[in-house]
């Protein structure tokens, strides 16, 4: 019984903690974006975009830096991966493949509206992110990583999501 009543206190005293995590704060107005950095001003023009499922379709699945989009992504048993992915998640997970050029060597951040795993590729060798994060606050992005890179082609492999849809941005850091 006395273990029972502990049991309960601290499920009392856990709650208030963890719905405050759930929910958004207080001071963001649904639906704006707020507290974006410059280089992601464009994630609340996202314009539709299907991820490929093999390198075939790479030509049509391009990412631009500087644009957002609403990727439609695909059942990971239907993606073809350029190389398997760190994290390729489940049969009921949700992937794709996206081409990406870079022009100007630098500092790009890649920005995400779900937690979902990015593996970028050179050559097929996989790059090394040199730095991860959340989005700021007030917004839809969930997840930020950041990557060095020289110019060239890229692929970009999206693995473990488990929504059809996937808010992406790809933008040169200032």
């Amino acid at each position: 019984m006395r273990l029972a009543l502990i049991l309960a206190a601290s499920l009392v005293l856990a709650a208030p903690a963890a719905f405050a995590q759930t929910m958004p704060d207080a001071a963001c107005a649904p639906g704006v974006e707020a507290g974006l950095p410059p280089e992601l001003a464009a994630w609340s023009a996202k314009v539709p975009l299907a991820a490929a499922t093999s390198a075939d379709g790479l030509s049509k699945a391009v990412l631009v830096p500087g644009k957002a989009y609403a990727a439609a992504l695909a059942a990971t048993p239907d993606v073809a991966y350029a190389v398997q992915p760190e994290k390729p998640g489940g049969t009921v997970s949700k992937g794709g493949l996206f081409s990406l050029k870079v022009e100007t060597a630098g500092s790009y951040v890649i920005a995400l509206g779900t937690g979902a795993w990015i593996d970028v590729l050179k050559d097929g060798a996989a790059q090394r992110s040199t730095a991860h994060g959340r989005g700021p606050a007030c917004s839809t992005v969930r997840k930020m990583v950041t990557f060095d890179l020289p110019p060239g082609d890229y692929v970009i492999q999206i693995s473990a999501n488990a929504q059809a849809e996937l808010p992406i941005m790809v933008a040169r850091k200032p």
